[in-house]
């Protein structure tokens, strides 16, 4: 992956939904050769999807919590939190704590009953954010640099 690929990468980080023609232009390649680098990302598996960023608290999501979990029952805890719909980002760690969930809810009382339910895995120790003030970070915001 050259400095060019890095540079459309950022872009398409940023703007998702920008035209082919405005992405050459900000990196100074024909429409086809953007096209081309694009198609050849996709291909590599290095861009996986697209995607709209939502704002949670404009679809009534006010709460926004971290859970560490201590978990002996891996993947049962997997699909549990594949299939519970507050649930929107499961990793799985090294060290203390087996995962790390983030929950998504409208309420304390929806976190609460998360929690209880996911208590049949193991140990949760929940965090409930304040504020975020870095999400969504781009890769290669240093291209543009170069």
């Amino acid at each position: 992956m050259d400095a060019l690929d890095q540079k459309i990468i950022y872009q398409l980080q940023m703007d998702a939904r920008i035209s082919m023609t405005e992405l050459g232009q900000r990196i100074n390649l024909s429409v086809p050769a953007v096209k081309e680098r694009i198609r050849k990302l996709e291909d590599k598996g290095v861009i996986t999807g697209y995607r709209a960023i939502i704002n949670p608290e404009k679809i009534q999501k006010h709460v926004t919590a971290f859970v560490l979990f201590d978990s002996r029952r891996c993947k049962a805890f997997r699909e549990f939190c594949s299939g519970y719909p507050e649930v929107i980002e499961c990793h799985r760690l090294a060290g203390q704590y087996s995962y790390l969930v983030k929950v998504v809810t409208e309420s304390v009382h929806n976190l609460e009953d998360f929690i209880d339910a996911a208590m049949e895995y193991g140990q949760p120790s929940t965090l409930i954010n304040l504020s975020s003030s870095l999400e969504h970070k781009p890769f290669f915001g240093d291209a543009l640099s170069s």
